[in-house]
């Protein structure tokens, strides 16, 4: 089995044999603007003959670049009369709160969004027939305009989808290829603007998306592969690819979530159930928070201003701070990290490969906490650190009247801020304390600031997997399949009609099983998952309510309204800690997944046993704070369960330098896993 996490900076390549539990990796520079060289040339450095793979499960960042960036396909839209402007129009909101100005493009350009005459109503009354000469017409104007993908938006389509079905068939009958993306087939839910917002750049997506994983598919068949290629999504699931060429907009943070997917896993099993992630890349540094087990769930995110996907996706905030973020200083002085990156190409200054701006990493190589003399990613037989040193000084020593010492460790103090906030965000911020929580970092460069983490949040200890580089890559191999659907119900509970609600459930539990039956993977075990959007009349927005039913030979039984009120009744004491006499409850969605439990391999069989009596293989200056140390190096890798390392100290792998500054110690559990806490608690 493997795992591919496509990063801004480099591909990560987790191999599990299944045979004997274990495993290997690659790391190799991704490749634009075509990422499937990089892709393929990881599995490549570990597999010789790919029909020996049988699955390979794909964690993905060519959605979301597509999106930062842009580069989607010229997509038309063709919507109900008056609506032409709703996605300009979004929640009429700006990207910056002050000020005049605040323009947002769409995706869609407002002379490829047509109009076509239909009118269906919010009860899903027809009062318009659609016009389907109108609509062909706009198609064939759309493909005069040069669109090579469209999206059908017709309002209260949720409700009934009759004439957004109709126009689409008529559409497809026309349009050349099969990115034609409908509304009420993407996200049957109320709301115009996320309805039409997700259903426009799932349309902008297809091509890119699609040909991308075609280009992947066909070379690894070419390869010999004959085993099963799926993607993971942005709800920590994995879905077939012909479902992702399907709804790419699923994909939009697969490859963050593939890592949270792992950490949680790797915590579970060695006994931390609230977690706090770092994934630390060379682009930026994402956060996520694992309560109870439990990694935190959004209903929608905002990609970037103005570009609002609503489907379950696992909550990540992301800040550019990785290890190529740029540091540069302001014409007020300050000393700024990012958001702008030197990626991988050209990369940090000491890759010599054209940029002369110093990055974090710059700062970490200048300080002697990464080896100059061997690099990851296997690119580089030695990194610069001469020329390091000069682009420190230049943009940021002189700026600021610091030495070349000062100023890398300002680097890295600003990077660990920003980094902290984070984490104070995702935690703090949202009522958890950081001291209940373990932090596991993890990525090419997250296990370099474990040390400063703790001191800056508070949290007792960190967890280091036994891949921090290629975590998310092992989150692949990890993943469960899942199916997220969602319908607008949008009716008082005391007037639902239960048998058509339970209707909605067995269709979606139907259409879920179907797919995983579909797929080629063995599953331990199905699981199914209703959740209801509720709220009091006049409230505007919802609380979650988790629906407890019965399902016997794969036949959901049919809730009723007392079910449905009490259960709504525990979930919003808990919430808000008190309930509305008197006030009238409201069903607005039903939220239903569909998951396949996928074998999980034994993290055990990773760690090595022996004597924990173990000797460094080298020593080194490194810089801590504001004094060097002489500091010894380990190989990693070959340290037994039981070891127990005082810091300084520098722990080496291919895939990323684990750093144990002077105050702590770092513990090898059973699992391989290095546990890092303050030496007096330790002892």
């Amino acid at each position: 089995m493997i795992g591919v996490d496509v990063g801004g900076t480099f591909t990560d390549v987790f191999v599990l044999n299944e045979a004997d539990g274990t495993a290997s990796v690659a790391k190799v520079p991704t490749t634009r603007p075509d990422q499937s060289g990089g892709f393929l040339d990881g599995i490549g450095r570990e597999v010789a003959d790919m029909s020996e793979i049988s699955v390979v499960v794909h964690g993905t960042t060519a959605g979301t670049n597509a999106l930062l960036e842009r580069k989607g396909a010229k997509t038309g839209v063709i919507c109900t009369q008056g609506l032409r402007d709703v996605l300009e129009m979004r929640r009429r909101d700006r990207p910056r709160t002050w000020g005049l100005r605040g323009d947002f493009e769409p995706v869609a350009d407002r002379r490829d969004r047509l109009e076509v005459p239909e009118r269906t109503l919010a009860d899903g009354t027809i009062r318009t027939q659609v016009d389907l000469d109108a609509v062909r017409a706009a198609a064939r104007q759309l493909l005069d305009q040069g669109c090579a993908a469209v999206a059908v938006l017709f309002a209260n389509a949720y409700a009934n989808p009759e004439n957004e079905a109709a126009a689409v068939a008529a559409l497809r009958e026309i349009w050349p290829n099969e990115h034609v993306s409908a509304s009420s087939e993407i996200l049957p839910e109320i709301r115009e603007f996320e309805r039409f917002s997700t259903t426009a750049l799932n349309a902008y997506l297809q091509p890119e998306v699609s040909g991308y994983l075609g280009r992947l598919e066909t070379a690894l068949r070419n390869g010999g592969f004959d085993g099963e290629f799926m993607i993971v999504q942005s709800n920590g699931g994995v879905m077939a690819v012909d479902t992702a060429c399907r709804l790419p907009v699923r994909t939009a943070l697969s490859g963050p979530a593939a890592g949270v997917i792992a950490a949680g896993y790797i915590a579970g099993s060695a006994g931390f159930d609230n977690v706090i992630t770092g994934d630390m890349g060379g682009t930026s540094f994402d956060v996520s928070l694992i309560s109870e087990g439990q990694s935190m769930l959004s209903p929608q995110t905002s990609i970037d201003f103005g570009m609002v996907v609503r489907t379950p996706m696992i909550e990540i905030t992301t800040i550019g701070a990785g290890g190529g973020s740029i540091a540069w200083v302001d014409k007020g002085g300050l000393l700024n990290i990012g958001p702008e990156s030197a990626g991988s190409n050209p990369g940090p200054v000491a890759y010599g490969l054209g940029n002369d701006r110093p990055t974090v990493t710059d700062a970490n190589i200048v300080l002697g906490r990464i080896d100059a003399d061997n690099p990851i990613g296997g690119k580089l037989d030695r990194l610069d650190v001469d020329a390091a040193a000069r682009a420190i000084d230049t943009h940021i020593g002189a700026p600021l009247g610091l030495g070349t010492v000062e100023a890398a460790e300002a680097i890295l103090r600003v990077a660990n801020s920003r980094m902290a906030g984070a984490i104070r965000l995702v935690s703090i911020e949202r009522g958890f304390d950081p001291k209940n929580f373990a932090f596991m970092p993890f990525g090419g460069g997250g296990a370099l600031h474990t040390g400063a983490m703790l001191a800056e949040t508070g949290i007792a200890r960190a967890i280091i997997p036994r891949y921090p580089g290629v975590t998310s890559a092992m989150g692949c191999v990890i993943a469960d399949m899942r199916q997220d659907f969602v319908q607008t119900i949008n009716v008082l509970v005391d007037q639902l009609d239960e048998a058509a609600l339970a209707g909605f459930m067995q269709s979606h539990a139907d259409q879920g099983m179907a797919l995983l039956d579909a797929a080629r993977t063995r599953f331990d075990a199905r699981e199914l998952q209703f959740e209801l959007d509720m709220a009091y009349v006049g409230q505007t927005h919802t609380v979650s309510v988790p629906l407890g039913v019965t399902v016997t030979d794969g036949q959901v039984a049919q809730p009723t309204r007392a079910d449905i009120e009490a259960a709504f009744d525990t979930a919003y004491e808990a919430t808000f800690g008190r309930l509305l006499p008197g006030g009238v409850r409201r069903l607005l969605n039903l939220r239903s997944a569909v998951t396949g439990k996928r074998p999980k391999f034994d993290l055990a069989t990773l760690a090595p046993q022996g004597d924990t009596k173990v000797a460094p293989i080298s020593t080194r200056q490194v810089h801590f704070a504001d004094q060097w140390f002489e500091t010894a190096i380990y190989d990693r890798l070959s340290l037994p369960v039981g070891t127990v390392i005082k810091g300084p100290a520098i722990l080496t792998q291919p895939d990323t330098t684990v750093l144990i500054e002077p105050h702590l110690q770092g513990r090898v559990d059973r699992y391989g896993n290095t546990i890092i806490e303050p030496l007096e608690e330790a002892t």
